[in-house]
């Protein structure tokens, strides 16, 4: 049993019946594609089986690693950019008081980031927080050259070589890459890191139950064990139905693509509780480099309600109508907040004496729902129980696996990449890397 349901109440009377059948059943093949790895990219499906083959050994090893950051630092940065960083981060930030940044979490360290773009004043103010700080890093790359974490890794490598000096790193750093090559692998090799392995056949999009999640999940304080069992609750869920009519991700990739394939090109992930803001920042990053490719793709946005339903609800309601909506809710909070009765009623908001603030928001959530279904856009529903580490866990393993097979239902290979390397080649070549010499002069001839 899991803690997510998938409504298409608002959703259906834009899919006739027929379209639905046909796109259900395009799940059901695609998602047999996914379980005999028998399609393109099945060298990267390694995640498909992971919650149920994770071992107790390997989250008592990065427990003890998280023990460690915890007894020698305050503060963990995390060093990674798009997969290396997102799941974390997510999960990380889901859980966490929003005012942790006033009042650090006892439980855990704090955690930081860098990395994750080039942005030189951000990464000075970081250097400078951190000169009188404990703190340790936690460096996430496959390669270790890729320029945005390669670069932050020197900055902060040289500030801790500085700070503890090179015997002192072994405590402080490390380092989640290849298993046998690459530059992180040679240079953690040297300094004598320890190290965590990111699997050949995992994706970096799809890592969260990696070290490369793990590590920085259980530093925080957090249960990294739920974790694993909620996502293994959810694949064994997701195995067992069959019938793609029965099947959550079934039922939510078919919708997807029969939406796609009336012209609604944009998905807009919609969230009420803003700690899911990187939820839906890591969910964009996995269809967005999944789908998009070939001329095809879903491109996939997001918005935090109610806040947004003051700058982008007009758009929502009048826009172009190529959009539809995934509305994430969550039924319970962990603190009720009531609302009380005023004498004067001066604000006028004594007919909500009473009620909690929970179903104030239940309210507000259908009838934007009502309002935009009646504006001709289509909303499908995904509700949680709650928000822990077990229902996280289902969660993004759901995406995950829904995500592989609306892919393969569109005709891409959802596991690769291709088009992240040309911005990447041209970076090179513009900042003078070896072996980009000619595709420089290509660059520059263009410009003229």
């Amino acid at each position: 049993m899991t803690n997510l349901t998938f409504n298409d109440r608002f959703a259906k009377r834009f899919v006739p019946e027929n379209l639905l059948q046909e796109k259900l059943s395009e799940s059901a093949k695609a998602m047999q594609t996914l379980l005999t790895k028998s399609g393109a990219g099945n060298e990267f499906l390694g995640w498909v089986d992971l919650p149920s083959q994770i071992t107790s050994e390997e989250l008592q090893r990065v427990r003890e690693a998280a023990e460690s950051i915890q007894k020698h630092s305050e503060y963990l940065v995390v060093i990674g950019i798009g997969g290396s960083y997102l799941g974390a981060r997510a999960i990380i930030e889901a859980l966490s008081s929003p005012f942790q940044h006033l009042e650090p979490s006892k439980k855990g360290v704090t955690i930081l980031y860098a990395g994750h773009h080039l942005d030189s004043d951000y990464h000075a103010k970081l250097l400078a927080f951190l000169e009188n700080k404990n703190f340790s890093i936690n460096v996430i790359s496959k390669s270790g050259t890729t320029t945005e974490p390669a670069i932050a890794f020197r900055l902060l490598l040289s500030l801790l070589e500085r700070k503890y000096g090179k015997q002192g790193l072994k405590n402080r750093v490390f380092s989640t890459t290849d298993r046998a090559k690459g530059a992180l692998k040679k240079l953690s090799d040297e300094y004598g890191f320890e190290t965590f392995t990111i699997p050949d056949d995992v994706g970096g999009r799809y890592s969260f139950l990696t070290p490369v999640g793990l590590l920085p999940i259980a530093a925080a304080g957090f249960s990294i064990n739920q974790l694993v069992d909620g996502a293994k609750t959810m694949e064994k869920n997701l195995k067992a139905n069959v019938k793609p009519e029965d099947n959550l991700a079934c039922r939510y990739a078919s919708y997807r693509n029969a939406l796609y394939f009336l012209g609604k090109k944009t998905e807009v992930m919609v969230s009420y509780q803003p700690n899911l803001s990187f939820v839906m920042e890591w969910w964009k990053q996995l269809f967005g480099e999944s789908e998009g490719k070939g001329g095809k793709g879903i491109f996939p946005a997001s918005v935090q309600f109610t806040t947004d339903l003051h700058s982008m609800g007009q758009y929502l309601q009048d826009g172009e109508r190529t959009i539809f909506e995934t509305v994430i809710q969550v039924d319970s909070a962990k603190a009720d907040v009531y609302l009380t009765e005023k004498p004067d009623d001066s604000d006028g908001l004594n007919y909500l004496a009473g009620k909690k603030l929970l179903d104030v928001t239940k309210q507000a959530i259908l009838g934007t729902l009502v309002a935009h279904s009646d504006g001709n856009v289509p909303c499908l529903e995904l509700n949680v129980s709650g928000l822990n580490e077990e229902i996280l866990g289902q969660l993004l393993y759901f995406f995950e696996f829904t995500c592989g097979i609306s892919g393969y239902m569109l005709g891409v290979n959802p596991f690769d990449q291709p088009g992240v390397e040309d911005y990447k080649n041209n970076m090179f070549a513009l900042l003078g890397k070896n072996g980009f010499e000619e595709r420089k002069k290509q660059i520059l001839a263009h410009l003229k």
